[in-house]
């Protein structure tokens, strides 16, 4: 090599300040720096020509042995004559340290890593412990550590396989019948082919490259992955739902014991009371007929002492030989004693009959009372805050501001005739609605000769003719001529009440379709609808009724619920 030459050379690796640190100028060294454009690979024995390239000297030689002229493989420049190559010493040194360099890095690299762990893809190449397989190759069929990886990441010719994360059986990724990768997609049998298959078996079909079928079946995947995290959402609030439920009925069971143990507790109470009666009733009985006994006992012992004194002074007479004192002291002695006639005289005793009948029954009145009050309770816990609702109000109602009264006033107010407002009967609806759960009102009633309460659908016919039942989405109860009361059933159903309601409790439970009517002061059932189905939206129903020539002119007024039954 000439000198003009073997000086452009080093000048291409010479650094441009004397101060840089060789250690950093080394870090920077890369295969490519030392690659032959003929084999792609590392020089070996590797040469330059007079243009200033370099080669290895086996391939510019097999190269120029090939062709007629003897140009440079880079720049196309001819030389008249074939130069005399000699081995660039320096790009030699240079080589073998950057192999070094290459080899400590390696063994470096595989001092660090670990050894492949069960269920991780090992090395191919690694010989004796393998080490965890950092990429596979797709066009060598092969997994690779980091080491073994290196050729891949630096050769130019290697650089264009196609690199995946590490996978077993990468056979599976080769054609079982042709042996060839499996490169393409045919839509038409939904598989993977060859090359070769989509020439021979599969001709006729349709083919898409592997990556483009990919992107779609990735799509796809995009869209099951959304669809199945609205799933996972819908299931986990569905989770949340049940364990808000299983919470809820938790506390209501919670509820319901106490309320039972306060319930039962009062009812041990008392039958304990009533058998405490009980038994002082028929002990009193007792100690008055053993008082009795004794006094009679008390009055016999004392005539017995009496009549015995007299019977020994008889006898003493009777021996006496002084005729004088007989005859004198006969005639006290033969007097009649002061003893009092005991024929009719008798203890009879008490009689028990019927006491534990009554007590029985007085207990069984008590503990009804003390049922009707606890049943009571229990739907008063469900209390809600009733508003009147002007815009259904029939025009001939009042209604008081607070809207928690309503009467008849007689006289027709003009006002809008919007579909919510009732226009035949005196009704009028609460502004809040109930579409599930549990719900009680009360309502004082007193004073009033008419009334109609209960609750009604929100889609009633609130401008015709209407029959209220449950049919026509009504369930109320009402009363007329001031005493006569009846459940809307349809047909209606006759109420015998033992006294009159002054306040009327309702009590609604939608999803076990029951709507119950109580007299509140006495806790007392007045009337249950049973196995309702409403589907719809529930009002609290008012209807006053009109005036009855001013007898029923008190409001009917939606009361707060005390608790204290």
């Amino acid at each position: 090599m000439s000198e003009e030459n073997s000086t452009k050379f080093i000048c291409s690796f010479s650094t441009s300040d004397s101060n840089t640190d060789m250690s950093a100028a080394r870090s920077l060294r890369s295969e490519d720096q030392f690659m032959c454009s003929i084999c792609l690979d590392v020089f070996t024995d590797p040469v330059t020509t007079s243009c200033g390239h370099n080669f290895c000297k086996h391939c510019i030689t097999q190269h120029w042995d090939t062709t007629d002229l003897c140009k440079c493989p880079m720049c196309a420049e001819i030389f008249d004559t074939r130069p005399q190559l000699k081995i660039n010493t320096f790009i030699s040194e240079m080589v073998a340290e950057f192999r070094h360099e290459a080899q400590q890095k390696a063994s470096s690299s595989s001092s660090e890593q670990q050894a492949a762990k069960p269920g991780e893809v090992p090395c191919d190449v690694c010989t004796g412990t393998k080490l965890k397989a950092m990429k596979s190759c797709l066009v060598c069929l092969l997994s690779y550590c980091d080491s073994h990886l290196e050729p891949h990441l630096t050769t130019s010719r290697l650089k264009r396989h196609q690199l995946i994360h590490p996978v077993d059986n990468l056979e599976d990724r080769m054609c079982r019948k042709h042996d060839k990768p499996l490169e393409l997609f045919c839509k038409t049998d939904q598989t993977c082919v060859c090359m070769l298959c989509s020439v021979l078996d599969h001709k006729t079909h349709e083919f898409v490259p592997l990556k483009e079928e990919y992107e779609g079946k990735k799509a796809e995947l995009g869209k099951t992955e959304d669809e199945i995290k609205q799933m996972i959402q819908k299931r986990q609030l569905k989770i949340e739902e049940m364990k808000e439920s299983v919470k809820m009925s938790k506390d209501a069971a919670d509820r319901e014991k106490a309320e039972g143990v306060q319930v039962f507790t009062a009812l041990k109470e008392s039958v304990e009371r009533g058998l405490e009666q009980l038994i002082k009733e028929i002990e009193d009985k007792q100690k008055t007929t053993e008082k009795q006994t004794e006094g009679f006992i008390k009055d016999l012992e004392q005539e017995v002492s009496e009549l015995m004194k007299r019977s020994s002074e008889v006898k003493h007479l009777s021996h006496s030989e002084d005729h004088l004192h007989l005859l004198q002291s006969f005639s006290s002695l033969k007097a009649a004693p002061p003893t009092k006639d005991w024929t009719e005289v008798s203890v009879r005793p008490p009689s028990y009959e019927g006491t534990v009948v009554r007590a029985v029954t007085q207990l069984e009145e008590t503990l009804s009372k003390d049922m009707k009050k606890a049943q009571l309770k229990r739907v008063q816990q469900y209390a809600v805050d009733v508003t009147l609702d002007p815009d259904t109000a029939h025009p001939e109602l009042i209604l008081s501001d607070d809207g928690k009264q309503v009467h008849c006033g007689d006289v027709w107010k003009k006002l809008p005739d919007n579909p919510e407002r009732f226009y035949r009967y005196h009704n009028v609806l609460g502004k809040k609605s109930f579409s599930s759960g549990r719900f009680y009102f009360q309502v004082q009633v007193e004073g009033k000769t008419y009334w109609d309460l209960g609750v009604a659908r929100g889609s009633i016919n609130r401008k015709g003719k209407i029959t209220p039942s449950p049919q026509n989405g009504f369930w109320t109860v009402w009363l007329k001529n001031g005493n006569e009361y009846e459940a809307c059933a349809g047909p209606p159903v006759r109420l015998s009440l033992g006294s009159r309601p002054e306040k009327v409790g309702v009590f609604v439970d939608y999803e076990e379709g029951l709507v119950s009517f109580y007299d509140v002061d006495t806790a007392a059932l007045i009337y249950s609808f049973t196995g309702c189905s409403f589907n719809d939206k529930l009002y609290p129903l008012f209807n006053p009724c009109s005036n009855d020539g001013g007898k029923n002119y008190a409001p009917l007024i939606i009361c707060p619920v005390n608790q204290t039954v």
